[in-house]
């Protein structure tokens, strides 16, 4: 369920909410209705196993409202929904100046060879002097002629990502900061490893615009981010 127009008003803001340990068993159609009993859900998402299909027990809801994000915390962090043997875990996703992101990263990207720097909004800042990776027609986020609007929702290409990257990371590093619609990693036909690039659908033009200026030059393990609105370059 997407709602492309929405009020925009400071009661919507971080409205956005991280659901762990859910049952395996649990469609996307059971997370709605747990849920829709405290509002209005914007978008809801049950992260998959890429290979093998099965939930990895891990959702995204977002309300129309920040208040009915708070009170579905109030009544469903820590029970245990239907057909549920372990209580649920349910809390705000992380911000973008949250330095909680970091660690819900590391857990989906854990590698031994792999480490983790400073939080994301360090990051943002130590980069925010760069402009993101070419954007055509545009010299800044405030630019009038804006690509990469996909009639559905504006299109953010993720270059420089690792071999082994899935779905599942670009749920996580973009999900915290607005409603996303759609994540696709690009892979390679033969050894179905990513390509080094992806992309991601985002409804709101202000929320793709803090994604892309906080993600891009983000480092992620050993490999820098980066992160702009779909030009109309063809990407090989």
């Amino acid at each position: 369920k997407v709602s492309y127009a929405r009020p925009s008003s400071a009661s919507i803001r971080d409205a956005n909410l991280y659901v762990s340990g859910l049952p395996k068993t649990l469609i996307q159609k059971d997370l709605e209705q747990l849920f829709s009993q405290y509002g209005r859900i914007i978008t809801s998402r049950i992260l998959v196993d890429q290979v093998t299909g099965v939930s990895r027990g891990v959702g995204f809801i977002r309300f129309d409202k920040r208040i009915e994000a708070e009170e579905a915390i109030k009544g469903l962090n820590g029970q245990k929904p239907p057909g549920a043997t372990e209580p649920i875990t349910v809390k705000f996703a992380n911000n973008p100046s949250q330095k909680t992101n970091q660690a819900i990263l590391s857990q989906l990207y854990h590698s031994p060879n792999r480490r983790y720097p400073a939080s994301l909004a360090q990051q943002a800042q130590r980069f925010s002097r760069f402009p993101p990776m070419t954007i055509d027609g545009m010299t800044s986020l405030a630019g009038i002629n804006i690509p990469g609007h996909a009639g559905t929702g504006w299109c953010i290409f993720v270059y420089n990502l690792a071999p082994d990257a899935d779905e599942s990371i670009l749920w996580q590093m973009f999900g915290p900061f607005g409603a996303v619609t759609n994540v696709k990693v690009i892979r390679d036909f033969n050894t179905n490893k990513c390509k080094g690039f992806g992309f991601v659908t985002m409804t709101n033009y202000d929320e793709a615009a803090m994604a892309i200026a906080s993600l891009n030059g983000y480092r992620l393990g050993d490999r820098v981010l980066q992160v702009s609105f779909k030009t109309n370059k063809t990407h090989k």
